[in-house]
């Protein structure tokens, strides 16, 4: 009788990480899913110091403040980094700019990458680890904290329309997992699903050397 409960129980148990492993499955996907409609834009100061930290805040806005004007034509992501690898010349101008007006010297880079992030929360949108395309500009020594957002759907900044656009690139099931990230169980898979792309960046990275 012992022998049986024995086999019940491990067949429960052996039920039951099936079950889980097969929903992790679903949400990495879907995860995959997502960073795949998604572009972002990733800024770099030259370091950590209150100045160059408060400099790259600047470029920040400056670029911000004219992304509607270098994007007005793009409908979708395809058309966005397209016209972000046509414009690199005049986003590098724009920053460039903006770094001699406030009388610093720095060198700046802009570059479309395909990178890996961490889980990212912007408002209420929480964005699963994982590699994605971005716009990324580099301030000279390119060394101090960065700044992130979401250039495609419009999320840099927040607004109803930001929103709305999210929801018209994301499936329901997308939206409703992006949205709800604070949420222990979905949390839970956001944390497993970062430390798992952690290591695979990791280990691509070796490669690439």
């Amino acid at each position: 009788m012992l022998k049986i409960e024995k086999a019940i129980l491990i067949g429960f148990l052996v039920a039951v990480v099936t079950m889980m492993a097969a929903n992790f499955s679903a949400f990495a996907a879907q995860s995959s899913d997502i960073r795949q409609k998604v572009f972002r834009l990733h800024i770099l100061a030259n370091s950590d110091s209150a100045a160059d930290q408060a400099l790259k805040l600047k470029v920040r806005d400056r670029i911000l403040a004219e992304s509607g004007t270098l994007f007005q034509s793009a409908d979708n992501k395809a058309q966005v980094i397209q016209e972000a690898r046509a414009d690199l010349p005049q986003i590098e101008t724009i920053a460039q700019d903006e770094i001699r007006r406030e009388g610093y010297t720095y060198p700046v880079k802009a570059q479309v990458v395909h990178m890996y992030f961490n889980t990212r929360v912007y408002g209420n949108v929480t964005l699963p680890a994982g590699d994605y395309d971005a716009l990324r500009i580099t301030i000279g020594a390119a060394k101090g904290h960065n700044w992130w957002c979401v250039l495609f759907p419009p999320l840099c900044l927040p607004s109803a329309e930001g929103e709305e656009k999210l929801e018209e690139n994301l499936t329901p099931s997308e939206s409703n997992t992006v949205t709800h990230g604070s949420q222990p169980q979905i949390e839970v898979k956001f944390k497993t699903l970062e430390l798992l792309e952690s290591v695979k960046s990791t280990i691509s990275s070796w490669f690439q050397k």
